[in-house]
């Protein structure tokens, strides 16, 4: 959520900001300032109202005690009157509170300078690449898993729906032998482990962006007003809503392992074969809160501990920094991760790793205080990584004709060199 304090003092640059997204009509800015300057009326009105009934209040007793009560119920016929007034008055407060979060929860976040300009995918800019896209006559890793029994979707599709595959064997060993390096590698890098809930509450999804932008992808149980993860960055993140942090706990570095969940309402063809998309898959998360000066260089650390993961595994990547089009409700600046498949020939999305700024702690109330007053944390968020097409590019990868085999850095937690 965008500050009122940025919109105010800053306009011009949130305004850039929006239009890079493709926001023209950004007239929401000015009738945000308005029902601030309406909020800010209301409330100084009500102050002086309850003042005002506060002294009141101290004068009726003083008269009560000096035994004038006479003069003392002429003066709470005053307080009855004000205290009409201050409910009016705290009836248009709230109201100025809805309609102000209202239009504020339904903006987008400003997209920081260095974000390329664009409307589209097309548009995204590559900024790094390593390997060789190669092509092979081999299968592709939907094949592969059937030849090999090592994934079974139409068993998945049996037991719940499309999307849902079952790892099996070797399968399942690699996938959790892929959870274990990622997280470990991760660890190493000093980021703390955490194992979060799988389901979440509404404060928690509004707090991370998800809602009011994401409703239609994510899995709801209305019964009890709960929300299945869509990724992990939303309950880590949230362990530091309403938090107010010191200088000293900076920087907080977190990551999670955790089952994910999505509807992908309106996938076909292509994309969905295999493991190319997924309503529930494995992924391992990497979350910050930085000081705001110290954000664009943790996501370019970010960046680069993702790049030493893939370079690691042997596979062929390419880093997109997406333009204003591309980039999501909630992130100031965005890179994907796409590792090359060799059996398909294109490029899958294996992480994306963002800057919120303060979009998410505005909307978490998580804030730091120095010697000035507090000020709002910055938050960021990567995929360290999404398994399923990492799985899908080194099953493809690795193949030969006597086998897959498994890259080196993995051989230690499958405890097998081979698939056959």
């Amino acid at each position: 959520m965008l500050l009122v304090t940025d919109i105010r003092e800053d306009k011009e640059r949130i305004i850039r900001g929006l239009k890079k997204r493709g926001i023209q009509d950004l007239s929401v800015l000015d009738r945000i300032l308005e029902t601030d300057d309406n909020r800010k009326k209301t409330q100084f009105e009500l102050d002086n109202i309850l003042s005002e009934s506060n002294q009141l209040s101290k004068q009726i007793g003083e008269l009560y005690k000096s035994g004038k009560a006479t003069d003392a119920n002429e003066l709470k016929k005053k307080t009855s009157e004000l205290k009409e007034q201050s409910k009016v008055l705290q009836e248009q407060l709230n109201q100025h509170k809805e309609d102000l979060d209202k239009m504020l929860f339904e903006l987008p976040n400003a997209l920081h300078s260095s974000v390329p300009e664009g409307m589209s995918e097309e548009d995204n800019v590559e900024v790094d690449a390593y390997g060789e896209k190669k092509h092979t006559e081999g299968l592709p890793h939907w094949e592969l898993a059937s030849k090999f029994d090592i994934i079974d979707f139409e068993l998945g599709t049996k037991i719940t729906g499309a999307g849902f595959p079952v790892y099996k064997g070797k399968g399942a060993k690699l996938q959790r032998a892929l959870i274990s390096y990622f997280l470990d590698k991760n660890t190493d890098a000093g980021y703390q482990e955490v194992l979060p809930p799988l389901m979440v509450n509404e404060a928690s999804a509004r707090g991370t962006g998800q809602l009011p932008d994401k409703e239609a992808q994510m899995y709801e149980i209305p019964l009890d007003g709960f929300y299945m993860i869509p990724t992990s960055e939303v309950p880590v993140t949230n362990i530091y809503r309403d938090v107010l942090m010191q200088e000293k706990d900076f920087p907080v570095k977190m990551t999670a392992y955790s089952p994910c969940f999505r509807r992908e309402a309106g996938s076909y063809g292509k994309d969905v074969r295999g493991l190319n998309r997924l309503h529930q898959f494995d992924k391992v998360e990497i979350v910050r809160i930085e000081k705001p000066e110290n954000s664009y260089a943790a996501l370019e650390e970010m960046k680069n501990h993702v790049a030493g993961i893939l370079k690691e595994l042997g596979l062929t990547y390419r880093v997109l920094h997406l333009s204003g089009g591309d980039t999501g409700f909630a992130a100031a600046s965005t890179f994907d991760f796409e590792v090359w498949s060799e059996t398909q020939e294109r490029w899958l999305e294996v992480s994306s790793v963002s800057n919120f700024e303060t979009f998410q702690a505005n909307r978490l109330k998580l804030r730091y205080k120095h010697e000035h007053g507090t000020s709002f944390c910055h938050t960021l968020n990567g995929s360290s990584l999404a398994l399923p097409r990492i799985l899908a590019s080194i099953l493809e990868h690795y193949q030969t004709e006597d086998g897959i085999h498994i890259p080196e850095v993995l051989q230690q937690y499958t405890r097998f060199e081979k698939i056959d």
